[in-house]
């Protein structure tokens, strides 16, 4: 898990911004977590810090194309 701070839910796309200084965004989230966390509603949750958990997922058919998807968050 690495540590990041939410930044903003924009047209689809989950912005994250990591202790490293890389911003990272996700295309998608795992149901569970978007059921704990109304990361698309809740500003409350804007520049909150999380321990974030993420796989990449690639499509079969183009190696260079990279999904990033949250599978859990845990609040700091």
């Amino acid at each position: 898990m690495r540590t990041a701070v939410f930044k903003s839910y924009k047209n689809g796309y989950f912005t994250f911004w990591f202790e490293n200084g890389e911003e990272l965004v996700f295309e998608e989230v795992h149901p569970r977590v978007l059921k704990q966390f109304d990361l698309k509603h809740d500003k409350s949750l804007i520049d909150q810090e999380f321990k974030v958990s993420f796989v990449e997922l690639y499509e079969d058919d183009d190696d260079d194309l990279v999904i990033y998807r949250i599978e859990s968050l845990k609040p700091i």
